[in-house]
């Protein structure tokens, strides 16, 4: 009877270890240690290094380096068993600083876990993240329109990114693939998803829109099949960048931007920059870019409009449509393009418009708003919307790819991912000229070819 609680406790003891040694061999994660942490780590890891055909003088063969951390291919990981070296530091090493909005004013930096890849998914460290004005209007305003931020959300949707690990069913990429990142996905059943218009889902899940989160963080998962390879040659800013390219490249798309066209973008805030440089890709003829600010206006020009004007509170309707058409040759546009949201910079573009044109509106503003639609109807000047993107995110790539476009004078400050407070009241008040806010979650230029800026 005395022997029974001893006994008791052996059996409980060997069912611990036996646990242990289990969820440690069926542990995961993709990322581990430098090997130098290892080595302090682990006493044995010597030993492991000494018969291990996958390890070369302490660094493992079958691993990359992003941002100063080694990621683990498929055939080094099944070799030497990653997962259960990393196990025991997982807790401590594990570094997703994540930028996170509480509600209005009120941006933190906070850890939060490293998600897991699902099978048709893939595992990113994140190199460069935009912030877009969307981010900024969430962070000031709490909401955009019938978005309203109800719960704490992670910010940031421009990106681009490292794949870290590769889910069961991906094929496409493979670990170490620099990567652009499309933020928003549709169920893939319904038919706006079947028809191609994607963007219209319903139960469209895009970053960093409510109830959403963003993926302004150090490592975040993403369906593969909206994961775009970069070439050698392509910065990862300029992957980030493809995301409001993608934008002008649905806009002029809908607006039916041709060889000759003569447009006029209003707002040179980064959408109406970037709608500069597709319209002239696409063969625009003549455009004419109008902003309150002249340095603004300055960059609107290197990129390709062929004529600039300047506005103020005091400019009648009227008169700043005459200067629009002096400016244009004295021709009205075939195609406005409305790129702030402002009711009166919409109705300048239906009053500017040429008679059977079309006034396009990318900028989201007030949900309700006076506009002389009576005008555009007896004048037959098609009033279509722009939201988002859908399927042209290979487009924007080739444009940056082909060097058809250089969207880099965008991009005037940098920050790292811990100064992302700083980065956001750099953006919102337009600091020193800032037009497009870059924040890197890991070192500048760590995963840039040699082409850097």
């Amino acid at each position: 009877a005395e022997q029974q609680p001893l006994r008791s406790l052996i059996i409980r003891f060997i069912g611990f270890v036996i646990t242990i040694y289990t969820y440690e061999r069926n542990a995961s994660p993709s990322v581990l240690p430098s090997s130098s942490s290892s080595k302090r780590a682990y006493p044995n890891h010597k030993a492991i290094t000494q018969t291990n055909p996958l390890i070369k003088d302490g660094t493992p063969s079958g691993a990359i380096t992003v941002g100063g951390q080694q990621l683990w291919t498929e055939q080094a990981t099944k070799f030497i068993g990653a997962p259960h070296l990393l196990s025991h530091t997982m807790a401590s090493k594990q570094d997703n600083l994540t930028a996170v909005l509480y509600g209005i004013e009120d941006l933190r930096l906070e850890q939060r876990p490293i998600p897991v890849p699902k099978d048709d998914e893939v595992l990113l460290a994140m190199d460069s993240v935009g912030i877009c004005g969307s981010d900024v209007h969430y962070l000031v305003a709490g909401r955009i329109g019938d978005f309203i931020v109800k719960k704490p959300m992670i910010v940031g949707h421009e990106s681009a990114g490292i794949v870290a690990k590769v889910g069961a069913n991906v094929k496409s990429l493979k670990v170490g693939d620099r990567v652009a990142i499309e933020p928003g996905y549709g169920c893939r059943v319904c038919d706006y998803c079947k028809g191609g218009s994607y963007n219209l889902c319903p139960d469209m899940i895009f970053c960093a829109t409510p109830p959403y989160d963003g993926n302004l963080m150090r490592y975040y998962t993403h369906p593969a099949d909206f994961c775009f390879k970069l070439p050698d040659h392509v910065t990862m800013e300029e992957g980030a960048l493809l995301e409001p390219l993608a934008v002008a490249v649905h806009c002029c798309r809908r607006a039916g931007v041709r060889l000759g066209s003569t447009v006029l973008i209003l707002g040179a805030g980064p959408i109406g920059l970037v709608t500069v440089l597709v319209a002239k890709a696409m063969g625009a003829g003549r455009i004419c870019s109008v902003d309150l600010m002249e340095s603004k206006l300055e960059l609107a020009k290197e990129l390709g409009a062929d004529a600039t004007l300047a506005v103020s509170g005091h400019d009648s309707e009227e008169e700043l449509v005459r200067r629009i058409h002096l400016l244009l040759l004295g021709e009205a546009p075939d195609i406005s393009i409305d790129c702030t949201g402002s009711e009166a910079c919409v109705r300048l573009g239906i009053a500017a418009t040429i008679a059977g044109g079309v006034m396009m509106l990318v900028g989201i503003g007030e949900i309700n708003q006076r506009l002389p639609i009576t005008t555009a109807l007896v004048r037959e000047i098609d009033i279509r919307g722009a939201f988002r993107y859908a399927n042209c995110y290979p487009a924007a790539l080739a444009l940056i790819a082909s060097g058809t476009i250089d969207a880099r004078k965008l991009i005037t400050h940098h920050y790292d991912l811990s100064q992302s407070v700083e980065a956001f009241k750099t953006s919102r008040y337009g600091l020193d000229g800032a037009i497009k806010v870059m924040i890197h979650c890991q070192p500048r230029n760590t995963n840039n070819p040699e082409r850097k800026f």
